[in-house]
């Protein structure tokens, strides 16, 4: 099978997205066991990693403000009649 240029090749299954659907029949007993379940998740994650992760954030933060910081002034608005 061959594949037309503009496709994009199919990433390994490991760095591709998640899609999760989210049933709309869970009870609310159901709901929030999953809601618990990632937050418990969360907060391992971040005691695990939140060196890094803060480090990692600084850094978007440092290339927005410097992508921000290429764009032109506002003109100020002209004065009120």
């Amino acid at each position: 099978m061959s594949r037309k240029n503009s496709e994009k090749p199919l990433l390994p299954a490991h760095l591709r997205g998640l899609a999760v659907d989210i049933p709309r029949t869970w009870t609310p007993e159901e709901a929030l066991a999953v809601f618990e379940l990632i937050d418990d998740l969360r907060d391992k994650i971040w005691t695990l990693y939140a060196c890094q992760m803060q480090a990692s954030l600084r850094g978007q933060s440092a290339d927005n403000q410097a992508d921000a910081s290429d764009l032109p002034l506002d003109e100020p608005a002209p004065p009120s009649a």
